[in-house]
Protein backbone atom coordinates (compact mmCIF):
# COMPACT_ATOMS: atom_id res chain seq x y z
CA UNK A 1 0.00 0.00 0.00
CA UNK A 2 1.22 3.46 -1.05
CA UNK A 3 1.53 6.09 1.70
CA UNK A 4 -1.41 9.33 1.65
CA UNK A 5 -0.18 12.08 0.14
CA UNK A 6 0.87 14.83 2.00
CA UNK A 7 -2.34 17.17 1.19
CA UNK A 8 -4.66 13.99 1.79
CA UNK A 9 -3.14 13.50 5.66
CA UNK A 10 -3.87 17.62 5.92
CA UNK A 11 -7.11 17.16 4.62
CA UNK A 12 -7.85 14.46 7.22
CA UNK A 13 -6.19 16.35 10.35
CA UNK A 14 -8.62 19.42 9.09
CA UNK A 15 -11.36 17.23 9.27
CA UNK A 16 -10.43 15.75 12.55
CA UNK A 17 -10.41 19.10 14.25
CA UNK A 18 -13.40 20.40 12.69
CA UNK A 19 -15.14 17.67 13.80
CA UNK A 20 -13.68 18.63 17.88
CA UNK A 21 -14.85 21.99 16.99
CA UNK A 22 -18.14 20.78 16.31
CA UNK A 23 -18.70 18.30 19.11
CA UNK A 24 -17.27 21.22 21.61
CA UNK A 25 -20.30 23.06 20.98
CA UNK A 26 -23.10 20.72 20.96
CA UNK A 27 -21.49 19.66 24.30
CA UNK A 28 -21.36 22.63 26.20
CA UNK A 29 -24.81 23.53 25.19
CA UNK A 30 -26.10 20.17 26.24
CA UNK A 31 -24.66 20.05 29.50
CA UNK A 32 -22.85 23.25 30.00
CA UNK A 33 -18.73 23.57 30.61
CA UNK A 34 -17.59 21.55 33.64
CA UNK A 35 -19.69 18.77 33.10
CA UNK A 36 -17.86 18.21 29.71
CA UNK A 37 -15.05 16.13 29.42
CA UNK A 38 -12.47 16.00 27.01
CA UNK A 39 -13.12 12.46 26.55
CA UNK A 40 -16.38 12.78 25.72
CA UNK A 41 -15.57 15.31 22.94
CA UNK A 42 -13.10 12.99 21.64
CA UNK A 43 -16.14 10.46 21.60
CA UNK A 44 -19.03 12.88 20.13
CA UNK A 45 -16.63 14.13 17.23
CA UNK A 46 -15.65 10.16 16.97
CA UNK A 47 -11.91 10.52 17.15
CA UNK A 48 -9.39 9.43 19.37
CA UNK A 49 -8.58 10.80 22.92
CA UNK A 50 -4.67 11.74 22.21
CA UNK A 51 -6.26 14.20 19.16
CA UNK A 52 -7.73 16.47 21.79
CA UNK A 53 -4.04 17.31 22.99
CA UNK A 54 -2.62 17.02 20.07
CA UNK A 55 -4.77 19.77 18.63
CA UNK A 56 -5.64 21.73 21.54
CA UNK A 57 -3.51 22.38 24.88
CA UNK A 58 -6.28 22.14 27.07
CA UNK A 59 -10.38 21.85 27.52
CA UNK A 60 -10.31 25.95 27.85
CA UNK A 61 -8.40 26.69 24.42
CA UNK A 62 -10.71 23.73 22.73
CA UNK A 63 -13.70 25.77 24.07
CA UNK A 64 -12.63 29.33 22.82
CA UNK A 65 -11.76 28.08 19.55
CA UNK A 66 -14.63 26.12 19.12
CA UNK A 67 -16.73 29.31 19.99
CA UNK A 68 -14.42 31.41 17.75
CA UNK A 69 -15.33 29.08 14.85
CA UNK A 70 -19.08 29.36 15.22
CA UNK A 71 -19.12 33.13 15.65
CA UNK A 72 -16.89 33.46 12.43
CA UNK A 73 -19.34 31.32 11.11
CA UNK A 74 -22.03 33.34 11.72
CA UNK A 75 -20.76 36.57 11.14
CA UNK A 76 -19.74 35.32 7.66
CA UNK A 77 -23.77 34.62 7.33
CA UNK A 78 -24.88 37.50 8.09
CA UNK A 79 -22.43 39.84 6.03
CA UNK A 80 -23.39 37.56 2.84
CA UNK A 81 -27.29 37.37 2.83
CA UNK A 82 -29.34 38.91 0.75
CA UNK A 83 -30.08 40.83 0.42
CA UNK A 84 -26.14 41.62 -0.44
CA UNK A 85 -24.80 45.17 0.74
CA UNK A 86 -22.56 46.85 -0.64
CA UNK A 87 -22.93 50.17 1.78
CA UNK A 88 -20.32 49.74 4.92
CA UNK A 89 -23.09 50.78 7.24
CA UNK A 90 -25.31 48.35 6.48
CA UNK A 91 -22.40 45.66 6.53
CA UNK A 92 -21.11 46.92 10.01
CA UNK A 93 -24.77 46.77 11.44
CA UNK A 94 -25.04 43.49 10.56
CA UNK A 95 -21.57 42.57 12.36
CA UNK A 96 -22.84 44.07 15.23
CA UNK A 97 -26.25 42.94 15.37
CA UNK A 98 -25.06 38.86 14.70
CA UNK A 99 -22.25 39.68 17.55
CA UNK A 100 -24.89 40.99 19.58
CA UNK A 101 -27.11 38.26 19.34
CA UNK A 102 -25.06 35.35 20.15
CA UNK A 103 -26.22 35.90 24.20
CA UNK A 104 -29.56 34.90 22.95
CA UNK A 105 -28.82 32.06 20.40
CA UNK A 106 -26.27 30.48 22.43
CA UNK A 107 -26.31 31.76 26.72
CA UNK A 108 -24.63 28.40 27.92
CA UNK A 109 -21.62 28.91 25.64
CA UNK A 110 -21.65 32.57 25.79
CA UNK A 111 -21.35 32.23 29.63
CA UNK A 112 -18.82 29.69 29.52
CA UNK A 113 -16.52 31.42 26.84
CA UNK A 114 -17.14 34.81 28.62
CA UNK A 115 -16.09 33.34 31.87
CA UNK A 116 -13.00 31.73 30.18
CA UNK A 117 -11.17 34.81 28.89
CA UNK A 118 -11.61 36.01 32.52
CA UNK A 119 -9.14 33.08 33.83
CA UNK A 120 -5.62 33.13 34.35
CA UNK A 121 -5.09 31.38 30.29
CA UNK A 122 -7.01 34.59 28.97
CA UNK A 123 -7.73 35.33 25.48
CA UNK A 124 -6.69 32.68 23.11
CA UNK A 125 -5.34 33.75 19.23
CA UNK A 126 -6.03 31.08 16.96
CA UNK A 127 -6.86 30.30 13.54
CA UNK A 128 -10.68 30.58 14.29
CA UNK A 129 -10.33 33.88 15.94
CA UNK A 130 -8.14 35.39 13.40
CA UNK A 131 -10.84 34.58 10.76
CA UNK A 132 -13.04 36.09 13.08
CA UNK A 133 -11.27 39.14 13.46
CA UNK A 134 -10.58 39.49 9.98
CA UNK A 135 -14.57 39.94 9.06
CA UNK A 136 -14.89 42.40 11.73
CA UNK A 137 -11.52 44.20 11.09
CA UNK A 138 -13.26 44.16 6.95
CA UNK A 139 -16.34 45.21 8.05
CA UNK A 140 -15.03 48.41 9.96
CA UNK A 141 -12.90 49.27 6.72
CA UNK A 142 -16.04 49.35 4.70
CA UNK A 143 -17.86 51.29 6.89
CA UNK A 144 -15.43 54.00 6.46
CA UNK A 145 -12.55 53.52 9.56
CA UNK A 146 -9.31 56.06 8.73
CA UNK A 147 -7.67 53.36 11.18
CA UNK A 148 -9.53 49.92 10.13
CA UNK A 149 -6.84 48.03 12.61
CA UNK A 150 -7.10 50.29 16.13
CA UNK A 151 -10.88 50.93 14.86
CA UNK A 152 -11.22 47.12 14.81
CA UNK A 153 -9.76 46.81 18.55
CA UNK A 154 -12.42 49.52 19.70
CA UNK A 155 -15.13 47.50 18.35
CA UNK A 156 -14.10 44.51 19.54
CA UNK A 157 -13.83 45.79 22.95
CA UNK A 158 -17.16 47.19 23.15
CA UNK A 159 -18.88 43.94 21.26
CA UNK A 160 -17.57 41.98 24.23
CA UNK A 161 -18.52 44.47 26.53
CA UNK A 162 -21.99 44.37 25.75
CA UNK A 163 -21.97 40.02 25.09
CA UNK A 164 -20.66 40.38 28.79
CA UNK A 165 -23.36 43.09 30.27
CA UNK A 166 -26.19 40.70 28.83
CA UNK A 167 -25.14 37.72 30.40
CA UNK A 168 -24.91 38.91 34.13
CA UNK A 169 -26.81 37.00 36.14
CA UNK A 170 -29.37 38.96 38.00
CA UNK A 171 -28.38 42.05 36.28
CA UNK A 172 -28.16 41.79 32.25
CA UNK A 173 -28.41 44.67 30.10
CA UNK A 174 -31.53 44.76 27.30
CA UNK A 175 -29.98 43.86 23.67
CA UNK A 176 -32.14 46.84 22.43
CA UNK A 177 -30.23 49.10 24.64
CA UNK A 178 -26.57 48.07 23.93
CA UNK A 179 -27.57 48.01 20.46
CA UNK A 180 -29.03 51.72 20.67
CA UNK A 181 -25.59 52.91 21.98
CA UNK A 182 -23.05 50.74 19.66
CA UNK A 183 -25.31 51.96 16.40
CA UNK A 184 -25.17 55.50 17.89
CA UNK A 185 -21.65 55.70 18.50
CA UNK A 186 -21.28 54.25 14.58
CA UNK A 187 -24.02 56.62 12.88
CA UNK A 188 -25.85 53.81 11.64
CA UNK A 189 -29.98 53.87 11.35
CA UNK A 190 -31.98 51.70 13.81
CA UNK A 191 -33.70 49.94 10.61
CA UNK A 192 -30.27 48.94 9.17
CA UNK A 193 -28.57 45.40 10.49
CA UNK A 194 -31.56 42.95 12.29
CA UNK A 195 -33.61 45.47 14.42
CA UNK A 196 -35.15 43.23 17.79
CA UNK A 197 -38.38 42.87 18.06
Amino acid sequence: MSPRRPSVNEEMRRRSRERLLRATIELVEERGYEATTLAEIAERAGTARGLVSYYFPGKRQLLQSATHRLMHRELAAALEREPSAADGRELLARAVDCLLGLPVRHPVLMRAHMAGILQAEGFVECPEQQRLAALLRDSIGAWGSADPEQDYRMLRALLMGAVFAQLIPGAPMPLARLRAELFQRYGLGWDQGVPPD
